[in-house]
């Protein structure tokens, strides 16, 4: 039992918001999350391209590639719009819920293929090098690739399982190691490939496009002419793959949120275009056309043991690029279970999944059930294809195509429908008539609806499938949303934040959360009063300068001390608010809850328990501004020891008013 408060004893008690503390990332660190997933294609889309469109796969993967600029600005503006945005997000506000769910659909059979395609080619790029080198060692023995490729990808998919339950700090650290080692190897193979084709000389790959049964799936070929083009380019789309994933990781991205987004967009374009489109010009124009179909599977292998030089030498370099596929290969599982693990957290903040599913994991604060289930569908998924590497490409372009061309269509009907100031457009904008015309935007969606219908009909596996998913997902999505609203109707309807507490009697534990030499307590109360914290936010320097969100429980006599530790509504809907002020600024906060039977004795004490330089309020409803820092400045003279100075300030639309004591 905690001791009971004496009559007139000013007490305290603290509530750390635990999993309330946000870590933000840099522009960097985001990139490399999202070129875990688009630049991994590199090891596995000229196998699958050329199969469907024969040696001219280099020149429409170059054509996708160029194409990610446009798309990319896409999703900067819609992310811009919405920190907490996405394709659901956007589709939403702009054509409804019911097409939202459809598009959502859609992009969750995109990333649920995303991690068992990466993983799966991880697989097969090791069975490939196992297989070359026991020769080498005298093993007269051989793995079975598609076997030891989903044996492979399940240990894959069990790894970064644990990653993303620990956080997104911990699996931007890997992200960021995995392109290290890839920019590394980038520069080997281009070097060496500079000197292969000094001596040998380079062939051009064909230009047209040669198509087989399978890859016209329905299309009739007496039909094709000019869009034998357009299904070529439909065939290449899985080199765009996790670029949804860019506008997941916005909410986590430090400040300054658009112009680091746009540093993010800028690396990912560049660095995609210059490894995928590089090594699948070098692949068909150094590797022989007679060898080069047994590598379809591990394609980047092939072009290591093409390169002049020993063999010897080119085993040491298959061996390093295939280890460092690995790790790629191995990170865009990790992009595409952070994509997935956004997705349905926006999707049960809007009632579409049941809240039960974003219970935040007990130590490390994340969505912990809802990465469960995504990483059980990839595990099925990955079961199902039994190591097939160009039955889960195909299958997978259906779901990148069709939430581009959801989210392109919601985004262009926003110009219309919302006319509110946007921080960024896409380009291509015309004056007409007096308005302002989105062309580009405009042809944009036109290209990925064309490309989207044509590969309905030239892509069986991925039509049935991608179908099928879609409409088992939406069937799900509709039905929880029903018992959720349902269940919603006997609570409150708005979004709340979830939130783990942990308390203490003193509230020197602050210490523990804080390390930076400067403090600031901003003290909050009401959520639609909250000009004081993003004012203090846009000017806070988040390099030296830690901000801490104070707001106090009051309770009088015996039930001064809450046995259970829990927040109630206006707690919660509170430090939403506070939440969402910090993910729209980027920058970080650390909230506290302070349990008290004197307001301004509270604040004071947690000032200094802090060691506030700084000390921040909004204008009172019910005190004016001087009764505010008198009172403020009684308190902090009784409880003061060590003449500490500190800053009283009150921030109010066209007010300001401070006291350094």
């Amino acid at each position: 039992m905690k001791p009971e408060p004496r009559p007139g004893r000013r007490v305290t008690e603290v509530v750390v918001l635990t999993t309330a503390m946000l870590s933000f990332i840099s522009f960097g660190r985001a990139a490399a999350i999202v070129l875990c997933d688009m630049a991994s294609t590199a090891w596995y889309i000229g196998g699958i391209v050329e199969t469907a469109v024969g040696p001219a796969a280099p020149w429409f993967i170059l054509a996708v590639l160029l194409c990610a600029a446009p798309f990319l600005a896409m999703y900067v503006e819609g992310s811009a719009m919405f920190v907490r945005g996405g394709v659901y997000k956007v589709v939403s506000k702009a054509m409804g819920g019911m097409l939202a769910k459809v598009s959502v659909s859609a992009l969750m059979f995109a990333y649920a293929l995303t991690g068992a395609i990466s993983a799966v080619s991880a697989g097969q790029y090791l069975s490939g090098l196992v297989n070359s080198m026991f020769p080498r060692l005298g093993i007269h023995w051989s793995v079975d690739p598609r076997v030891f490729s989903v044996l492979c990808a399940l240990c894959i998919v069990a790894y970064f399982w644990r990653q993303n339950i620990r956080g997104i700090e911990e699996s931007s650290d890997e992200a960021v190691r995995i392109m290290s080692l890839v920019s590394v190897m980038a520069v080997v193979i281009f070097i060496w490939a500079g000197v292969t084709i000094y001596l040998r000389g380079f062939r051009w790959p064909a230009t047209a496009p040669t198509f087989t049964h399978e890859s016209l799936g329905w299309f009739p070929p007496g039909w094709l002419g000019k869009l034998g083009l357009l299904v070529a380019f439909g065939h290449a789309f899985l080199g765009l793959s996790g670029l949804e994933t860019l506008a997941q990781v916005y909410r986590e991205m430090e400040a300054p949120k658009l112009k680091n987004l746009k540093r993010a967009a800028a690396a990912i374009f560049f660095f995609a275009l210059l490894l995928t489109g590089t090594v699948s010009f070098l692949a068909v124009g150094l590797i022989p056309d007679d060898v080069r179909h047994t590598y379809a599977d591990n394609l980047l292998s092939g072009l290591a043991m093409s390169m002049a030089g020993p063999h010897w030498a080119l085993l040491i370099l298959q061996t390093f690029v295939v280890l460092v596929g690995v790790m790629i290969l191995s990170g865009a599982v990790n992009t595409s279970i952070l994509g997935s693990n956004g997705v349905m957290n926006r999707l049960s903040e809007d009632g579409i999944l049941p809240e039960k599913l974003r219970h935040l994991h007990p130590r490390y604060g994340t969505t912990h059930r809802m990465i469960h289930v995504v990483v059980a569908i990839q595990v099925l998924t990955i079961i199902l294809c039994r190591g097939d590497v160009y039955v889960l490409g195909e299958a997978y372009a259906f779901g990148i195509i069709w939430s581009f061309a959801f989210n392109a269509a919601a985004v262009l009907v926003l110009r219309f429908k919302d006319r509110s100031k946007r921080e960024f457009k896409v380009p291509g904008n015309v004056g007409f008539l007096g308005r302002e015309w989105p062309v580009g935007l405009a042809a944009m969606f036109l290209i990925l609806l064309s490309v989207g219908l044509v590969n309905l009909l030239t892509k069986k596996i991925a039509t049935v499938s991608g179908l099928a998913f879609t409409a088992f997902f939406f069937a799900l999505f509709s039905i929880s949303e029903r018992l959720s609203r349902r269940a919603r109707a006997h609570a409150h309807d708005e979004h709340r934040e979830k939130f783990n507490l942990r308390s203490a009697n003193d509230l020197a534990i602050m210490r523990d959360e804080i390390e930076r030499p400067n403090r600031v307590l901003v003290a909050v109360r009401d959520p639609g009063n909250l000009y004081h914290l993003n004012k203090t936010l846009e000017t806070h320097d988040a390099e030296t300068t830690d901000l801490v969100v104070f707001t106090s429980r009051i309770r009088k006599g015996l039930g001064l001390v809450d046995e259970t530790v829990a927040m109630d509504h206006d707690e919660e809907k509170l430090f939403t608010r506070v939440i969402e002020a910090a993910e729209k600024h980027g920058k970080h906060v650390t909230p506290m809850l302070v349990v008290s039977n004197e307001p301004f004795y509270a604040i004071t004490q947690a000032a200094q328990a802090v060691g506030a330089t700084e000390v921040v309020f909004g204008i009172s409803a019910k005190l004016s501004t001087d009764t505010q820092l008198e009172r403020l400045a009684m308190t902090w003279g009784s409880l003061q020891k060590d003449k500490q100075p500190v800053r009283f300030r009150i921030l109010g639309p066209g007010v300001e008013h401070a006291v350094d004591l």
